[in-house]
């Protein structure tokens, strides 16, 4: 699987779990490591996720954010949040399909190649759709597809990037884990 359909199955994962999101669990807290917030809710996640999409034409075109902000300020979500999350999912889509990309990704922790670039952006969509998923109780397993994507391009470099604080420690995967569960287990995401 190429960087590139990494991220569009990853993204088409966050939308999946953001579109059966209800509405009325947006003030909900979420825990305090899904973001910098201060006392997140799932709202605000979702603003965050909303903020990334509308990102991706601009990182992918080779901009950042350094170059100015155009969605600092901006309520991307609305009057119906999980509608405008879809357009802007949408829009990253398009870009991303299009294939026009830039060599070098600028993120605001460093620039990367564009396969490795989308490959972070993959990763983080995947393991917040599965993280989001789990705290709400919203049936979702990663497809076979990531499964195999993320073994390929994201296990080796899983010590690496615990490192940089990107993954939580391993977990000793249970004696009957199948393949989704033995991934969790190396990123440190599984919950039973």
């Amino acid at each position: 699987m190429s960087p590139a359909d990494l991220f569009l199955q990853s993204d088409a994962a966050l939308r999946e779990v953001v579109d059966q999101l209800d509405p009325a669990d947006f003030s909900a807290a979420v825990p305090k490591e899904w973001s910098q917030l201060e006392s997140p809710t799932l709202l605000g996640i979702l603003g965050r996720h909303a903020y990334d999409e509308a990102w991706i034409p601009d990182v992918i075109a080779g901009r950042a954010a350094a170059d100015g902000d155009p969605f600092a300020d901006v309520d991307l979500l609305g009057d119906d949040p999980i509608a405008a999350y879809d357009a802007l999912n949408d829009e990253a889509t398009a870009a991303v399909r299009a294939g026009d990309m830039a060599d070098t990704f600028r993120f605001t922790y460093g620039d990367y190649p564009a396969a490795e670039g989308l490959t972070h952006m993959a990763t983080y969509r995947a393991f917040q759709a599965y993280s989001i998923a789990k705290h709400f109780g919203i049936p979702f397993h990663l497809s076979p597809e990531l499964i195999a994507g993320f073994t390929e391009h994201v296990v080796p470099h899983a010590d690496e990037w615990r490192q940089w604080g990107v993954f939580p420690p391993a977990i000793e995967p249970p004696a009957d884990a199948d393949d989704e569960t033995r991934l969790l287990c190396t990123l440190g995401f599984w919950q039973p």
